[in-house]
């Protein structure tokens, strides 16, 4: 399929997106968010492909909404003849949380919607050039796709809070002390450190790697600590039986590296 908004590649196991305007810092879009979640949906049915990298063009990763949706919006809701009130959100946060693993490498600007869209994702690396803000109050807006939550569950209700509400940029140094990135890299090192790491769990069993994500979606919540091994016992059950289980051993016995997600 053709996009607009996003430019895609496939390097091994690994799926890399990036969003494609850089002319407006790759400001988000309606469009923009559609393509993503329909090139994240091809490669979540691929069995190909065991993790996916997302990156920005340009000199920012995404420096938040099109101000031009803004302004669009705040025309029609004049007198009340605008957009109809209602209960619940975009279900984006659902479906990065159960696709396959995701990796997004922070190039620059990540602002609102641009910080928001990666909280779900499973690793964040930043270039020492990125600023991060849920700059959301600056327009006098909420903070949403889950972040109040999301943001506060990474860095803590404090720093979440102070972020929030002052809606400040954030260095990539202080993302990674407050545990909002994993880690901070060169910005020429950037990519390929973010390749890497990627890289590092598509090679792993992805089977494996999807239940282990879905046991790190539902357990942390649930403090039912019979209820958290229950889960973990069951899925332990089901992957000593897969064929990467019994590839591990071999591999453990031959002194060699596994090779897993080998087609029949």
């Amino acid at each position: 399929m053709a996009y607009e908004q996003i430019v895609t590649e496939i390097v091994d196991r690994v799926g890399v997106l990036r969003l494609n305007r850089p002319e407006k810092l790759n400001a988000w879009t309606s469009q923009m968010a559609a393509e993503i979640q329909d090139q994240i949906t091809v490669w979540n049915n691929d069995s190909g492909i065991g993790a996916i990298l997302v990156t920005g063009e340009g000199r920012a990763f995404c420096a938040g909404a099109d101000i031009g949706v803004f302004s669009e919006r705040v025309e029609t809701n004049r007198d009340g003849q605008g957009e109809q009130l209602g209960r619940g959100g975009y279900s984006f946060p659902d479906f990065i949380r159960e696709s396959k693993p995701t990796v997004a490498a922070i190039n620059g600007y990540a602002v609102g919607v641009g910080l928001t869209m990666i909280l779900p994702f499973d690793i964040r690396i930043a270039s020492t050039s990125a600023l991060l803000s849920i700059r959301f109050i600056k327009m006098g807006l909420m903070p949403e796709l889950g972040s109040t939550r999301l943001l506060a569950e990474l860095v803590g209700l404090g720093n979440a809070t102070d972020m929030c509400l002052t809606g400040r940029m954030v260095s990539a140094d202080e993302a990674a002390n407050m545990g909002l990135v994993s880690a901070v890299t060169e910005p020429d090192e950037l990519f390929n450190t973010a390749l890497a790491k990627a890289t590092e769990i598509a090679n792993n069993s992805t089977p494996a790697v999807m239940m282990i994500k879905e046991l790190l979606r539902k357990n942390p919540m649930d403090r039912d600590l019979e209820a958290v091994m229950e889960r973990e016992s069951l899925r332990d059950q089901i992957a000593r039986r897969l064929p990467d289980h019994a590839e591990a051993v071999s591999a453990f016995i031959a002194k060699r590296d596994p090779e897993f997600n080998k087609k029949d």
